[in-house]
């Protein structure tokens, strides 16, 4: 298997230098998190013996040193983030400020809920860093086509554009409901949902906004673009020239077809891989003639790993394929070595990022017949 990244690969010095980033950020971390004044009351109770779900029989501050040592916590379980109180995740020195509350999942059962302060601006002010300026110029009005409701990606959306000095337009789209409708087998509610969504799109678009920039999935991309062309026009004749799109897996099959069909030359396409606990991996455009997507994690605030499928502990060798574990270092949020329900290929360091990538990204086979993809 290639694992030749686009951007080439890293030098050693350059893999050094970001790991010995990663290290020092890890300290810095975790210094912050285990403070007993400013720190965050899930962390502080599981190193004080009070905290029912976890209990740490070590001083952190003490005996974490790099990113090596984080092996020591285990592993982050996920029902963690289920239900409240969710202040035990805030830390004390942010109780004071305005606090939101992004949900993941919560098709059926209790969502997982994370806290944030201000890391969806922060994760998509560095997003906004990799994305090319000649199709997404700045002062640009955006389109966002994608999950709406308790989830961080409208309003990261909508930030991302604001910091690029345009103005957003959002639609109304509850991903929930389209899982239920997938899920009962109520297809022509499905279609009618989806229908639905792509007609707030072309309002908009039609509306005379002068939007150039958009996010969106690959299923509703793909549904625009079918869309535009029965009415024999093209998201390029619309004045789009970049595409910012996630959510759900992108194949190098499904990106071919889309560059080839829909978008043509004069539309860039960026592919990310993120959730509301990582931020976003950032991959440039895919280029003949294998099209590959290579995502890198925003290290040293996540680091993305690609582990061994019976040994969570043993990173595979490059270009082979393993579970994505995620790791968040930032000072609002401190979640070491989480399972992901994704897998894919571990990728070499990249001149641009670093650090080790992923690619062929896909729901986690353990996981993958049980799991339903709606459009998010």
């Amino acid at each position: 298997m290639s694992t030749t990244a686009t951007a080439g690969t890293a030098a050693a010095d350059q893999v050094k230098q970001a790991q010995d980033k990663l290290d020092a950020h890890v300290r810095e971390i975790i210094n912050w998190h285990f403070d007993p004044d400013n720190g965050t009351p899930f962390w502080l109770d599981a190193v004080a013996g009070k905290n029912p779900l976890l209990k740490l029989d070590f001083d952190p501050r003490k005996e974490v040193k790099s990113f090596a040592d984080l092996k020591k916590f285990g592993h982050f379980e996920d029902d963690w983030l289920r239900g409240g109180p969710l202040r035990r995740w805030v830390p004390k020195a942010f109780h004071q400020k305005p606090i939101y509350v992004f949900e993941t999942g919560g098709t059926t059962g209790i969502p997982k809920s994370r806290v944030v302060v201000e890391d969806h601006w922060t994760d998509y002010e560095m997003f906004s860093d990799t994305l090319p300026e000649k199709y997404f110029p700045k002062g640009s009005n955006w389109l966002m086509l994608g999950p709406s409701g308790p989830r961080r990606l409208r309003l990261a959306v909508e930030h991302l554009c604001q910091y690029r000095g345009g103005i957003c337009f959002c639609v109304d789209l509850d991903p929930r409901w389209v899982v239920k409708l997938i899920k009962k087998g109520w297809m022509e509610h499905l279609k009618a949902y989806q229908e639905h969504c792509i007609d707030q799109a072309m309002t908009v678009l039609s509306a005379s906004h002068d939007i150039k920039c958009m996010f969106t999935t690959p299923k509703l991309l793909d549904s625009l673009c079918t869309r535009l062309e029965k009415e024999g026009t093209t998201l390029a004749k619309q004045g789009i020239t970049g595409v910012f799109c996630g959510g759900t897996e992108m194949t190098s099959q499904w990106i071919r077809f889309a560059i080839e069909e829909f978008l043509g030359k004069d539309v860039y396409i960026a592919p990310t891989y993120g959730n509301t606990l990582m931020g976003l991996a950032a991959a440039d455009q895919p280029v003949p003639p294998d099209y590959k997507i290579c995502y890198y994690a925003p290290q040293p605030r996540a680091v993305a790993e690609v582990v061994d499928f019976d040994n969570y502990d043993q990173l595979v060798p490059h270009g082979q394929e393993g579970r994505v574990m995620l790791t968040t270092l930032t000072k609002e949020l401190f979640v070491p070595r989480f399972m992901e329900r994704d897998e894919g290929l571990r990728e070499l360091p990249s001149s641009k990022y670093p650090w080790d990538g992923v690619s062929g990204v896909k729901p986690f086979r353990a996981f993958a017949a049980t799991t339903t993809v709606g459009v998010y």
